[in-house]
Parts: C-alpha cells; structure tokens; sequence
C-alpha cells in the first residue's frame, strides 16, 4: 500500500516541495524514515504513532517506510509530522486522497493529535502558491501569518482528527481570510518618539540625513548623551513599510520562529540590538544548516551596535560584505545560502576607554596608548563604509530642564518621506532604493557638482586625506541633504554640511 502527501521544507528564505512518500508492506512491525532526515525527523515516529492511536485512528502493526523526496536533501524540523501521519493513513484507507495532490501540508501532532505551530510557515506559502497548488493545511497559530497571500486557499486546522474528517468530507473548513493591510496599519505604531530628545540638534539632524538616504551612521559621545536613546527612535522616523517590504522581512523573521498570533506581520521596521559578546554567527547567521543572523533580522531596518569597539574584531569584519552587498552568503559543507541584509547601520561609541575624552567637566584619565589601541579596535575598512560620523555631546542642563518637547518624529518622518519620493523617482529603472546604495556609475550621473563645489571638495579631502572611498561618501551624503532640501544640484552647502559628518577623518582624538 503506497500513499503520497506534499509537504515542504526550507532553504535559505525560499522553501521547496517535499514529497511524502508512505510504504506499508508485509513483515515485522517497524518504523522507518528516510531522505536525510535530521533527529527532529526521525523522533516524529513516536509523536506519529501517539497522535493517529489517540484520535480513535487505526495504527497499522506493518513494516512503515517513510521516504522525503528528493532524498538528497537535508530535511529538518517538525513540519512532516502531520503529512506523515496522512500518508500513513491513507496507505491504509483511513483517509479520502482525491484531494491530497493538491493540498500542501505542514504540522506538528502533539501526543494527543493536536497540531502544533511550525517555523518558516510563509515561506512555505508562497512555495503553495509559486507551484500552483489549490491549498494549504496549516496550524491554526500560523493562519495569520499566511493569510497575506493572495489567491491561495488557507485551511487553519487544530487536529488531527479534524483534517481526516475535512479530507474525507464530513466537515468543511472555510479558508482563512484577513486584512493584512488593516493589520500592517494597526501593528505600526511606534511606543517611542523623537520629541522624547532633550536638546542634540544637530545630531538629530544627522540622523535625518541618514535615515532619508539609508546611510550609516556612529554616534561618538561621553557616557549619558543620548545616544541609545536617540537610535531606538529611528525607525518612527524611517519611511513606513510597505506590503511587499513585510513580507520580505517576516519569510525571515518567519525561519526562526519570530512571529506569533499577536504579531503575525512584521509591521514596523526592525530594530535589531546585539550584545556587544555577540559571536560572527550570531551576526550574519551560521550553523550547520545556515540560519539568518541579525543583519539579516534588520532587513528593511535598524541594525544597532552599541559600544562598538567593545565589539570583537573578527565580528565587526564579517559584516563589510554584506554593508556592501545587501545580502550575505554562509557556506557550509552542506548548503551555501544567501539571506538578504538590506540595513542601515546605526553605531555608538565613546570617545575613549573611560568615556569623558573632551568633555569639560570631567576629566579624561585615558592615556594616549590606551586611546590609540581602543580606536583600532574598529578598522579602517569598516570605518569607511559608514558614511555619517558624528560627535554627540554632553546634553546641557538647560535642555534637560527645558520642559518644551522636541520636534515629533512625525514631521521629521514627513521630511524623509519627501526625500525618499524624490529618490525613489530618480532611481525607478534600477534596483536602487536610496542615494546610500548608489553605484560609481549613479554618482557619476546624479552626484554632479560645480566647479566651486568641487575646489571645495578638493580642499577638504587634501586636507583630511580622505580615502576614494569616504570622497564618494561625501558625494552621496551631499545629494540626500540636497534631496532634503528639494534642490536638483548639489550646492556648496550641502557638500559643508556633508563633510562636517566626517568627524572621525578630521583628526578627532588630536
């Protein structure tokens, strides 16, 4: 007797077809599973036999041979619970088939039938969707999750017993329907905002220009400046997301088991915290199959690095690639895989070991060694990749006892918004999303200047003694100020304010 059921596993972001193939023949009772299942797989024998015995099911005393197709793929997980419980039942005729071609099926049983959650559930729904399959039998925790998806039949189920009974015709499920855009509306609203922040004008103006071009950026300042603070406010001022941008973000979020009933959408856009013990794994994902990492947690977000050079140096190098490219690649002896890394990187740190280096009421104790060997924690490399630096002082009494609120992020977050139109209107042909992911060849065309601005430019990096690197930096930065200020052509201006963020090339800790 030979029964087949589709479910699906995970690679990468994406998900693929899984065949389920069932084998019950003559011989002495056994349970066999193969297709490289991993431990998770291969344990599903006994929450199987469990589950079919505990919902009034027959449970064959035959050989059972349970086969994942294709079969030199790693499988893992325990998705193929339910799907494995189905092929056995309709290897014995306990269970309808005429639909089962057409439905993908994913679950994990519990030990008395009830079907639990499984991680990467949007993923395998737009596999559904992708292969043109009618329907999707998924947990009833994972429904809203999926329920996104357009033109795809979505049955939420509890049971074990419920699906026999759907599949053989004696109860229908109605398939699943929700507003995500009702819900994408009502999950971005943000707890914080920027009117919390006592005075650091100019460093929220620093923040604005980054946030409207998608640069980076580090904040250096003594201890108590503000600079957390300020970071996890960036994401009220960031360009809301769209459908499309959610759902990119929650198929990752959606892998590592991120998301729940109450938080079914990736609503706002990530912000992402690492400890400063974190390890490069944990950074840009890893492990024996590769999972995302936190750059790729902070896609179409915030990814923040406090006390950066607390950092170790091996982690901090790990992330120029995908600063570069957007995305990641991890490569192990069994899969090499590319998880997108779309962020923006915000970074804070003191200006010394103890904290108080130029700070005129408390005296920096550092020595100059100490100094130096703290700032070469942070690499060169990895320094010009970050395209706004910025000194963030001490806040003033004054502004702390001042008891008027500071601008709101929703005019800042306007702001942006208008400069984002104007970015988004200049690079529609291209695969661009904002003056930070510029190539040589966009500042070339959209960076132009005039000759004054140029001697200007020329001055400064031959004083500075920038690297090619920071001087198209300059370019980029330059463009996103003019883009704040509605201005098609860079102007001198722009370019002084430009380079005014390079705080660290102009010789800071002299």
């Amino acid at each position: 007797m030979l029964a087949c059921v589709l479910s699906s596993a995970l690679l990468g972001v994406d998900a693929y077809i899984i065949q389920v193939e069932t084998d019950i023949s003559s011989g002495l009772p056994s349970f066999n599973t193969v297709g490289l299942p991993d431990s998770a797989v291969k344990e599903s024998k006994d929450r199987v036999t469990a589950a079919i015995k505990n919902s009034d099911f027959h449970f064959p005393s035959s050989r059972i041979t349970i086969n994942l197709a294709p079969a030199d793929v790693r499988k893992e997980g325990s998705a193929f619970d339910l799907p494995i419980a189905l092929g056995i039942l309709a290897a014995t005729g306990q269970v309808e088939t005429d639909r089962l071609d057409q439905l993908m099926t994913v679950g994990e049983l519990a030990l008395d039938g009830r079907i639990r959650s499984v991680n990467g559930s949007l993923p395998i729904a737009l596999s559904t969707k992708a292969n043109h399959l009618s329907g999707l039998l998924i947990p009833q925790a994972n429904a809203k999750e999926v329920a996104m998806i357009d033109g795809l039949d979505i049955y939420p189920v509890e049971s074990l017993q419920q699906v026999i009974h759907f599949l053989n015709g004696k109860i229908s499920i109605p398939p699943f329907s929700y507003n995500a855009e009702e819900e994408l509306e009502k999950q971005s609203q943000h707890m914080v905002d920027f009117s919390d922040v006592k005075g650091q004008e100019h460093v929220k103006r620093a923040i604005e220009v980054a946030a409207a071009g998608g640069h980076n950026i580090i904040m250096i300042g003594p201890p108590g400046s503000g600079k957390t603070m300020i970071a996890k406010r960036i994401p009220t001022i960031l360009p809301r997301m769209d459908l499309e941008e959610s759902l990119e973000s929650t198929k990752i979020h959606s892998i590592l088991g991120l998301v729940n009933e109450q938080m079914p959408l990736v609503a706002t856009r990530p912000f992402r915290s690492p400890h400063h013990t974190i390890s490069d794994a944990g950074l840009i994902g890893g492990g024996r199959i590769p999972k995302p990492g936190e750059v790729s947690l902070s896609h179409n977000g915030v990814l923040f690095l406090d006390e950066l050079p607390e950092f170790r140096k091996n982690v901090l190098e790990v992330m120029r690639q995908p600063l570069e490219d957007g995305q990641v690649t991890i490569s192990r002896a069994n899969a090499a895989l590319t998880y997108p890394a779309n962020f923006m990187l915000v970074a804070a740190m003191n200006p010394c070991p103890c904290g108080f280096f130029g700070d005129m009421s408390r005296e920096c104790r550092c020595s100059p060694d100490q100094m130096q060997k703290y700032i070469s924690r942070i690499s060169g490399p990895l320094l010009d990749r970050i395209d706004i630096q910025v000194e963030v002082p001490a806040v003033k009494y004054q502004d702390l006892a001042s008891s008027a609120d500071g601008e709101p992020s929703s005019q800042i977050h306007n702001r942006i918004q208008g400069a984002r139109e104007i970015q988004q209107s200049r690079f529609e042909s291209t695969n661009i999303y904002s003056n930070a992911s510029m190539r040589p060849k966009e500042i070339k065309q959209y960076c132009q200047a005039a000759d004054a601005v140029q001697e200007l430019l020329r001055v400064a990096l031959t004083q500075l003694g920038l690297s090619a690197r920071a001087y198209d930096r300059i370019l980029k930065v330059s463009r996103t100020i003019a883009d704040l200020d509605y201005s098609p052509s860079i102007e001198s201006s722009h370019v002084s304010e430009a380079i005014q963020y390079r705080s660290l090339d102009r010789n800071y800790w002299q």
